[in-house]
C-alpha cells in the first residue's frame, strides 16, 4: 500500500469550538447557524451542520468571544473570516464541510 500524501498547508488544531455560520440559502434566503467547528488550521475549518450547503457556497463564519471585564485586556470582539465550502459529507441529520479561509489567518 503506498503513502498518502498530506496536501493541507497548515496543521489543524482538533477542538471541538462554538461558531456562527452565516449565509444564504438555495432560496435566497439569509441564515444564521450556531453551530460546531471540529478543527482549525490557519487555512481553514471543519464544521457540522444542519444547513444544507453546495460546493463552493460563500460564507461567513464568525467565532464568538467572551467580554472580560475588569482586565486589562482589549476589548473582545468576535473574529468574521469569509469562507468558501471546498468538501461536503453527509452524516445522518448533520452535515461535514470543510471550508476554506479566503485570506489565511495570519
Amino acid at each position: 500500500m503506498g503513502t498518502v500524501t498530506e496536501r493541507r498547508n497548515w496543521q489543524r488544531l482538533r477542538l471541538a469550538i462554538p461558531v456562527f455560520l452565516r449565509g444564504t440559502d438555495d432560496d435566497g434566503k439569509p441564515f444564521l447557524d450556531f453551530t460546531l467547528a471540529l478543527n482549525l488550521s490557519v487555512g481553514g475549518a471543519l464544521i457540522v451542520s444542519r444547513q444544507p450547503l453546495t460546493h463552493s457556497s460563500m460564507l461567513s463564519l464568525e467565532v464568538p468571544t467572551c467580554p472580560m471585564p475588569n482586565l486589562p485586556l482589549p476589548q473582545a470582539s468576535s473574529r468574521v473570516k469569509k469562507v468558501r465550502v471546498v468538501r461536503a459529507e453527509g452524516k445522518d441529520a448533520y452535515n461535514l464541510y470543510a471550508l476554506r479561509f479566503n485570506q489565511p489567518l495570519i
